[in-house]
This record gives structure tokens, sequence and C-alpha cells, in this order.
């Protein structure tokens, strides 16, 4: 399923009252330029047939970067060169907890430092890790660890929210159960149709944990219509590209259409454009 700000670092408030009191102009911070990318799983057919022409295709959108979930049996090498191709950056990949454990840790920083990403983000579990609040508790303080060892390299790891989150246990959802528990460098991928399917609100979600939205899967939510473009449903745009601008901490923008009115690769270059026309 990152990376983060320009700001007023250094002032302090006493230099900036100081500075309106004595007439100065007000010093207006510039919205944080966000990425836009596209998750592949939305063009997976189409890459299992010509990976390298659908990367190829997806630079030519418009698109800044993508996110892998799953290498078509490619090297770190081959994929790499594919987006230089392209003139894509990657910037996130969707892998396995275990991925993450082990002796495989090394192999898929190894693998991902080749690719040039550093978000490691987990979108699936077994059910085992959050059959019970204590499990889920426990799953986190997994990505507690698992992350602080990922930043010793440079790297970070994240999760990725589906439905099942916004179940509750106690009259507290799972997914503030984890995010909770979980460290704030730990990735909070958040994908707003997801969320708004399992009756989750992703603005209060946004402004709940700011500055851990670092990659946020952009997908159209609508009660009527599964096959929804950007655009088209639902979703209070406006509010959340603005919310993640503001507090969001958030540097990707990910495209996500996982349903088609029309071929993939037309559906997310028809996303693309309406996220442009929202000024994203």
């Amino acid at each position: 399923m990152k990376e983060i700000h320009l700001t007023r670092r250094g002032f302090s408030k006493a230099a900036l009252a100081g500075l309106m009191a004595a007439g100065a102009p007000a010093l207006t911070a510039k919205p944080r330029k966000i990425g836009l990318a596209l998750q592949l799983y939305s063009v997976r057919d189409d890459c299992k047939r010509d990976l390298p022409g659908t990367i190829a295709a997806v630079g030519r959108i418009g698109y800044e970067a993508v996110e892998f979930a799953g290498y078509y049996d490619r090297t770190a090498q081959e994929l790499r060169q594919m987006l230089d191709d392209a003139g894509l950056k990657c910037c996130g990949t969707h892998i396995s907890l275990e991925t993450l454990q082990g002796d495989n840790f090394m192999k898929t920083v190894k693998f991902n430092k080749e690719l040039g990403n550093r978000n490691l983000i987990v979108p699936a579990l077994d059910e085992a890790r959050y059959a019970t609040k204590q499990a889920w508790i426990d799953t986190a303080a997994l990505f507690n660890d698992l992350s602080s060892k990922a930043r010793e390299h440079g790297m970070r790891v994240g999760y990725h929210n589906h439905m099942f989150e916004f179940q509750k246990f106690d009259g507290e959802s799972l997914f503030d159960i984890f995010f909770t528990a979980a460290k704030k460098d730990v990735i909070m991928q958040l994908d707003i149709g997801n969320a708004r399917e399992g009756g989750g609100d992703p603005l209060a979600l946004l402004k709940r944990y700011p500055g851990r939205a670092i990659s946020v899967h952009m997908k159209e939510y609508s009660a009527t219509d599964k096959q929804a473009l950007i655009g088209e449903g639902d979703q209070p745009w406006k509010e959340l590209i603005d919310t993640c601008r503001k507090i969001g901490g958030t540097e990707w923008f990910i495209v996500e259409q996982e349903e088609y009115k029309y071929p993939p690769l037309r559906c997310v270059e028809i996303d693309y454009k309406a996220m442009r026309k929202m000024g994203v």
C-alpha cells in the first residue's frame, strides 16, 4: 500500500506573533505536492498478458508512479528497467506478512531497494491474527517491531484496510484497535472505498490519525453503481483531498479501480483525468 513536508519548521510561535504584530504580511504555506500513482491491481489482467506494455501505457496516461501487487515472475532489475523506460517510480508494494519475517525480511528489503521503493504494505492477514481483540493488538505489536526493523534500512512498513476492519469488538472498530496500538511510523494506507463499503468514514479517520496516511487508495464508492469511476459516486472528493493535504501527511494518492465499465486501461485513464480535474 510516502514522504513528508515543507513547513515553518524553525519558526517559534513568539517569532511569528512578533511578525504579525509588526504588520508583516501573513505567511501562507503552499499546499504540498502529492504524487499520483496507480495500483497495478487495477490492470491486473493486462499485466499478466503484457507487463512491459501495460507499464508503458500507464506512463503514457500520465501517472507518476505505480504500486505493485505481485511481480509477475520478474526480477527487481527487470521491473526497475520497465519503470525507468516508462518514466515511472515505484511508490509501494503490496506484500504478504511472511515476506517481512525471518530470512525473508532482508530479501524483501533488497528487492525493494532495487525497485527504488521504501514503502512495504501488507494488504491481507490470516483471520487468526484478528479473530480476537488481543490477537489484533498482538498483530499491531508485530507491525511495530517490523517497522522499527525496516527503519534501520530506510524502509517503512504499513497496513492496508479492506472492509472487515470496521467490525467492532466491544464498540471499538478493528481499524481503531489496530492503529491505536500501532506506532505512528506504521503507515496507515487508507483505502477510502473499502472504508466506506465497510461502514467507516474516511474523513473522520484521516482526522483521527493525522500524519499517518502516507499513501491513500483513491477508490470511488457508490451505493448504486459498483463500477463507478472516480467522480461518479458518493465520495466527498474535495474534502478528502484537502484533508490529506492539510493533515494527512500524504505523499501519494494511489488510484485503484477494481471493477470496470470499460476496458481496464480506459477506466484508469478516466480516473486519472478526474483526479487531475480535481487539482491533484
